[in-house]
């Protein structure tokens, strides 16, 4: 069963600072708290990345799975979907980035996420992997801006 997350947070950063930590793929090693290590695959003309391979610690244990990027939208989104996955059999999202129209200073970052595991687990196991992916992808960005 495939559950999607949407989740949403005003961040204190423009919206240009938002795009650009997201789309530095190479970067995420610093900020992302649950990632353990990422290997850049492909780049496009312009330097950005197409897809990587991500090892991450996920429910007690290390997975691993490659994502391709879509840049075509920025600098308001950058998207991606799964190529390959040990433990995921769909892992495809989005980060969109939209200035706050009083204050320019200010972005509504939206995280979206598609997930499939590939291994079945509980309601109440997934529901809380599921939080914690959702809301950690926003607290360690937040963190980052605004440190």
């Amino acid at each position: 069963m495939i559950d999607k997350l949407s989740v949403s947070r005003v961040i204190n950063a423009e919206l240009k600072d938002c795009h650009a930590l997201v789309s530095d793929i190479e970067g995420y090693e610093t900020w992302v708290s649950d990632l353990k290590e990422v290997d850049i695959k492909n780049r496009d003309d312009e330097g950005r990345v197409t897809e990587a391979t991500f090892r991450v610690a996920a429910m007690g244990r290390s997975a691993s799975y490659s994502l391709a990027y879509d840049h075509s939208d920025a600098p308001s989104a950058i998207r991606w979907e799964l190529v390959t996955g040990d433990i995921v059999k769909r892992l495809d999202g989005s980060y969109s980035f939209e200035s706050v129209l009083d204050d320019p200073k200010q972005t509504e970052v939206l995280f979206e996420l598609a997930l499939e595991l590939a291994i079945p687990l509980p309601g109440f196991v997934k529901r809380r992997a599921e939080g914690r992916i959702a809301h950690a992808a926003l607290d360690d960005l937040q963190a980052q801006l605004e440190h």
